[in-house]
């Protein structure tokens, strides 16, 4: 026997020993010359196999398809192949044409098909390919266990609720494209006709509702040690202080408080029914992940790792844990895979203790250079409001994936650290990271915060380009950016075509048209939703009540307020109450308002005594407003908003004496008014004035604009109001005063420094007194632009001598 038919033999009898596609060519080349006829099936079998496990699809198909009856071996290589090429359909084509030609599945096959389910999202085969892998006593292989347990993690979403009709997808209709035929060999099961769970029957009643977008409010370190300085902190994650050398410990964390999807549905306003059902429903199928679990023999790394990350993504924390600390008991360690699935855990119960503990070992056993460690913990701390520690691992890691840059844009997004989140996207973009759709969920909160429309315009150009603008979320960011930075007409633009608004979208529409004052299309899309089955939630309900009070519709927001409450069900919050207190101090019906906010079910908040208190000052009324101030007192004496009201009220009534006292008392508990600040963005630059400002390069060129635009306003009648000018001084310096408020500068600015017809957007971050309101009516019309400032409360679209607001606000 010649040396090449020796060598020919030997790789023919390990064929794992080919690692690259150039050798398997060569191989096959070799066989075709030295083989005769009766030993070429097998021998293309082999080769077939070999060509499969290195991903050669078309020389797989070609070899495939020559067989005029294919053996076993052939049916799993192309199988294998089919799915490792991201052919999942085909995949489970030739799986049921594999049984339909008699030939009996084998441990080998059942990896790729289950994994052709799971991209798929077909559950319902998926169950089915179980009941056969029973029935077939191969349940105890542990790669097939391990590919059952991440089917049913990743599919128990699968089927919608309220919809007594499954998830359909092609795959399901396999049973129509391919022939019935019977089994005429090894195998005797019908695939298709299994219909079951392995953990009982199918509960069709409970199904996904997709995914939730969960916002958890940031809070300080519960219970950690304190470090005096960032850099004491690092060096003491570093040495593994935090975890006293013993993972071990996570697994004593009790939750003492009640987090994850119940407290999520009952905090946005949905009934503990939905959130019920759903726990029910991913509890049943998590059973289905542990029975799996339990009957596999030998279970390795991936397995409880799966178990631990179902566990962890569906809510079920304690059980994550418990699982982590019977992983120890089993004598196997975590690895990065175990430490980023339960890092968010910690995340989601702002608990940065057991977090540095996590870091700490992480740090120890060197997987805090992982790319996936390092986003789970720059996350961790960002929603532990410890963005200077999320931004330290950053800059640690040694390679940034899309994920990690995500991870501290959102950090410092969330964090209101908005201008430092546009910054990293940028570098982001500079680095030739490709974003993702998450990232611009995440960055365009951003934009609608900064008001930055034209960085807005260019991110949905992006967006567009990128082929994210049918992402629902995308999408609902979008709607949310264009409505605070006040185009309206862009953000209904956006929300009508998306083919299903889900509530966010619904929500971020209604809300945009209350702040706006289109109150009456607030409603409109407020029933519309309604007639469309989509059941308001908690926060639609506050838009719709919004959108009354900003429009004084007392008896709507009354009709409701009700109908939250008897039709909904929904418990009234403290920003429901705000609103219709809010709606009643601004249609003069104080009295009544301050008997609604007495007879509330929850104690008020100074913020909700404070909306009454505005609304004493607009009405001059100085009794009721010293009675609602004495309870703003007592329930939040740091209320600085208060105390500069009632000053203000006094100031306005000549009671300087009064008002001065509040001024002295404020400075003793060292409070600071916040100065009246406008900005204004112009060719792509932000630029900030405050009230009489003369800082700016071009203040001389705003001077000269605002004295001409004093004498043409004057000619059209303006007379200034000089009564919102809290100041002991004389009528002339009052209206000089007046004339340098930081929202003039910032029109006068924008009307110099733009072409003519363009509009002008400024944003306050103060209300808008009722001289400037005026004047800027007047200026609209002179200067022939439309004019939107945004202030705290609302936005005003000044155009031809008229605001939208109607003078009601």
């Amino acid at each position: 026997m010649s040396s090449g038919t020796t060598l020919l033999k030997s790789l023919l009898q390990n064929p794992s020993s080919i690692k690259s596609r150039c050798q398997a060519k060569q191989l096959h080349a070799q066989i075709l010359r030295r083989s005769n006829r009766a030993s070429s099936s097998s021998l293309m079998a082999t080769v077939l196999s070999i060509y499969s496990h290195v991903g050669l699809l078309r020389e797989s198909l070609f070899i495939f398809n020559a067989f005029p009856s294919p053996p076993s071996l052939a049916w799993k290589s192309i199988i294998r192949c089919y799915t490792s090429n991201g052919l999942f359909l085909q995949s489970l084509i030739s799986f049921n044409e594999m049984r339909a030609a008699g030939k009996c599945p084998d441990h080998n096959i059942f990896p790729s098909v289950l994994k052709s389910c799971t991209s798929l999202m077909d559950l319902k085969f998926g169950e089915s390919v179980h009941g056969c892998v029973i029935r077939l006593g191969l349940e105890s292989d542990l790669y097939t266990g391990n590919a059952l347990m991440n089917m049913y993690c990743k599919l128990q979403n699968t089927y919608k609720i309220d919809r007594p009709e499954s998830h359909t997808t092609d795959v399901q209709l396999l049973s129509d494209k391919i022939p019935e035929r019977k089994p005429s060999g090894e195998c005797k099961y019908n695939l298709i006709s299994s219909n079951k769970s392995i953990g009982g029957t199918i509960c069709k009643e409970f199904g996904s509702g997709g995914t939730v977008k969960r916002e958890f409010g940031m809070g300080e370190d519960p219970g950690g040690n304190s470090c005096e300085s960032l850099d004491e902190h690092h060096r003491q994650v570093a040495a593994g202080i935090t975890c006293n050398a013993s993972f071990d410990r996570v697994s004593n964390f009790t939750p003492q408080v009640s987090v994850g999807k119940e407290n999520f549905f009952h905090s946005y306003g949905t009934t503990n029914d939905l959130a019920q059902r759903i726990q029910k429903r991913e509890a049943f199928y998590m059973e289905s992940v542990r029975k799996v679990f339990d009957r596999m023999p030998n279970r390795d790394l991936v397995s409880w790792n799966t178990l631990i990350a179902g566990n962890a993504q569906n809510g079920m924390y304690g059980e994550a844990l418990r699982m982590v600390r019977k992983m120890g008991i089993a004598d196997l360690k975590p690895d990065s895979f175990t430490l980023s699935s339960i890092l968010p855990i910690f995340a989601d119960y702002v608990d940065v203790y057991k977090g540095k503990e996590i870091h700490g070992y992480a740090i120890r056993h060197g997987f805090d250079s992982d790319v996936f460690i390092g986003s789970s913990l720059i996350d961790m701390y960002a929603k532990c409001n410890r963005v200077d520690d999320s931004r330290w691992i950053f800059s640690l890691l040694p390679q940034r994936d899309a994920i990690s840059w995500n991870s501290i844009i959102a950090g410092c997004v969330q964090n209101g650290l908005f201008d430092e989140g546009l910054k990293l996207f940028r570098q982001m973009l500079m680095s030739k990271v490709k974003p993702r759709h998450v990232t611009f969920s995440s960055i365009m909160p951003a934009c609608a915060h900064l008001t930055t429309l034209n960085l807005g315009k260019q991110l949905h150009g992006y967006i567009i380009r990128a082929g994210f603008d049918d992402n629902i979320f995308i999408s609902s960011s979008l709607v949310d950016m264009y409505a605070k930075c006040g185009n309206i007409r862009i953000a209904r633009w956006v929300f009508d075509k998306m083919a299903s608004p889900d509530m966010v979208s619904w929500t971020a529409m209604i809300m945009g048209y209350a702040l706006h004052g289109h109150a009456r299309d607030a409603l409109s899309m407020f029933r519309q939703m309604e007639e469309e089955n989509v059941k308001p939630n908690y926060v639609a309900f506050v838009a719709a009540l919004t959108a009354c009070s900003h429009a004084g519709l007392v008896d709507e927001a009354w009709k409701l307020f009700h109908s939250m409450i008897h039709d909904y069900k929904i418990t009234p919050g403290l920003e429901h109450y705000a609103a219709v207190a809010d709606l009643l101090g601004r249609a003069g019906r104080l009295e009544e308002a301050y008997m609604f906010i007495s007879g509330m079910h929850i104690e008020p908040t100074g913020s909700v005594w404070s909306t009454l208190l505005a609304a004493c000052r607009v009405h001059k009324k100085i009794e009721l407003a010293e009675k609602v101030a004495g309870k703003i007192f007592e329930i939040d004496p740091e209320n600085m908003g208060s105390y500069i009201l009632m000053s203000n009220i006094y100031s306005a009534a000549g009671r300087w004496s009064d008002a001065a006292k509040l001024r002295v008392a404020m400075k003793g508990k060292g409070m600071r008014k916040k100065p009246a600040c406008s900005w204004i963005e112009v060719k792509n630059k932000v630029h900030a004035f405050v009230a009489g400002d003369k800082s700016h390069p071009y203040y001389d060129r705003i001077k000269e604009a605002l004295k001409v635009l004093s004498e043409l306003m004057e000619r059209e009648g303006y007379v200034p109001n000089t009564d919102d000018v809290l100041h002991d001084v004389e009528e002339e310096q009052k209206k000089h005063i007046l004339c340098s408020h930081s929202e003039r500068l910032a029109i006068a600015f924008g009307i110099i420094s733009t072409p003519s017809g363009t509009t002008i957007r400024v944003t306050k971050n103060l209300r808008v007194c009722v001289d400037c309101h005026a004047a800027t009516k007047f200026i609209s019309k002179i200067v022939g632009r439309e004019i939107v400032v945004r202030d705290v409360s609302r936005f005003h679209h000044f155009k031809d001598g008229k605001c939208s607001c109607g003078d009601y606000w």
